[in-house]
């Protein structure tokens, strides 16, 4: 993310600079070699070169459904927009991370995804999935989980770190007797004794399943027997087994004319069953995935990296839905604006702003390093409805027609309020580019 410049090169990397950035490096340099033109960008001068080193102030994070894309369809102002963002070389002006609550794929095959529909080369590492941070809880990992979802959920437990993974599937087939919904779909007895299963330690809720009757049955078996689904209930666990829940979306946006039931409603379905089952609500170690600080934090360290580890100065965070992408974006803003002003660990605040206890200390010298903000732009090409207006007031109301975040967040009316609304994607990144060049 820097751009070096020398007196016998000077016209080459000038024309191959980004238009918006050599117009201002021209005028610099016409005035004497002398001006410092931002805060970013410093000149050393010596008998026989000038060298300029650029680091970009920005960074931006770009959810993927309903932003760049509807169900398998790219989305027309997608291309347009990325076309923008790319210099002469193909490289992008910014630091770019893609921040979707996706979870049924690995970061390489959601890369290569997003390269193929943008026509632009994306790498793993500027994918963030919603189960992304998981890697960053190494106390889990050496515990045996119980792994909910759809795809390959072993080999993304494998790749995040988790050594010991038992999947729905594996324990509907020891215990055939569990799962009773479907009489066309009950599992035979075996004649042998398959070999035991060790006792379930923690859960892992990846992302919706296909059969949610079968998923819902065997999740309920575990928790109220403390990990020994082949046992009867226990009337009153005296702990409840941990459970990490990636993805909190309510509902998405694919191809259809109206939003489609997320992870978020899947959630939902559990945690109404185990209240009436236990008469308290189901309690979660960690949410992960957008709206939770932890994925922006993650998000952060990963636009660092692309601008050779120069602090940023203002992330961008583009979304289609306030529940998720406008909430966390504009809590990471408030987090942010705490740590430069009170330095509060990044713990403390996490378990404040997302519902989660599962908190990982964050070092002092990473710290210094955060962003200054964090600005939120909706689009309204996907679950947002621009023809849809908030309540005025903050009554009940709110949390029935408006609030469709998670059980465990905080309803805040300022937290849904986007910094930016713009017609799609293209318009945003028409935004970043006006606001980013006025500010040099």
């Amino acid at each position: 993310m820097s751009v070096c410049l020398s007196l016998s090169v000077c016209l080459s990397v000038y024309l191959s600079l980004p238009g918006w950035l050599s117009f201002y490096l021209f005028l610099s340099l016409s005035v004497g070699l002398s001006v410092l033109l931002a805060p970013s960008l410093s000149l050393s001068l010596s008998p026989l070169s000038v060298s300029v080193c650029v680091f970009v102030p920005a960074g931006v994070l770009f959810d993927v459904d309903g932003v760049l894309v509807r169900g398998g369809s790219l989305i027309p102002a997608a291309r347009r927009a990325f076309r923008k963002l790319l210099d002469s070389n193909n490289n992008f002006l910014f630091p770019v991370v893609f921040v979707t609550n996706a979870g049924s794929c690995q970061r390489h095959q959601k890369a290569d995804q997003l390269s193929r529909l943008l026509d632009v080369q994306i790498t793993p590492d500027q994918v963030v999935l919603s189960y992304s941070p998981l890697r960053m809880l190494r106390s889990f990992h050496e515990k045996c989980v119980l792994v909910s979802g759809q795809g390959p959920v072993t080999d993304i437990a494998n790749s995040l770190g988790f050594q010991k993974v038992v999947t729905i599937e594996q324990l509907r087939q020891h215990h055939p007797l569990l799962d009773m919904v479907d009489h066309n779909r009950r599992p035979s007895l075996s004649s042998s004794p398959l070999h035991s299963l060790p006792k379930i330690e923690a859960i892992i809720l990846f992302g919706e399943p296909v059969r949610w009757e079968t998923n819902l049955q065997l999740l309920v078996d575990v928790l109220l027997t403390n990990g020994s689904p082949g046992s009867a209930y226990q009337p009153q666990p005296s702990v409840q087994l941990p459970v990490l829940a990636c993805n909190m979306d309510l509902m998405w946006m694919a191809e259809a004319p109206s939003p489609r039931f997320g992870h978020g409603m899947f959630l939902l379905c559990l945690e109404s069953i185990y209240r009436k089952l236990m008469g308290r609500d189901l309690q979660y170690q960690g949410l992960l995935g957008k709206p939770g600080l932890l994925t922006y934090q993650y998000a952060e360290q990963l636009l660092r990296k692309q601008n050779n580890n120069h602090k940023l100065k203002t992330i961008y965070a583009v979304g289609d839905n306030l529940m998720t992408d406008i909430y966390g974006a504009n809590l990471y803003n408030r987090y942010l604006a705490q740590q430069h002003v009170t330095m509060v660990t990044s713990s403390q605040v996490i378990a404040q702003g997302s519902g989660t206890e599962a908190a990982v200390a964050v070092p002092e010298e990473e710290l210094a390093c955060v962003a200054a903000e964090c600005h939120s732009i909706l689009v309204c090409t996907g679950v947002y409805n621009p023809h849809a207006s908030l309540p005025s007031n903050e009554s009940s109301s709110i949390t029935e027609t408006v609030f469709h975040g998670h059980r465990d967040l905080v309803l805040d009316p300022d937290l849904v309020e986007p910094t930016h609304v713009v017609e799609d994607v293209e318009a945003a990144v028409d935004l970043m580019l006006q606001k980013e060049v006025a500010d040099l």
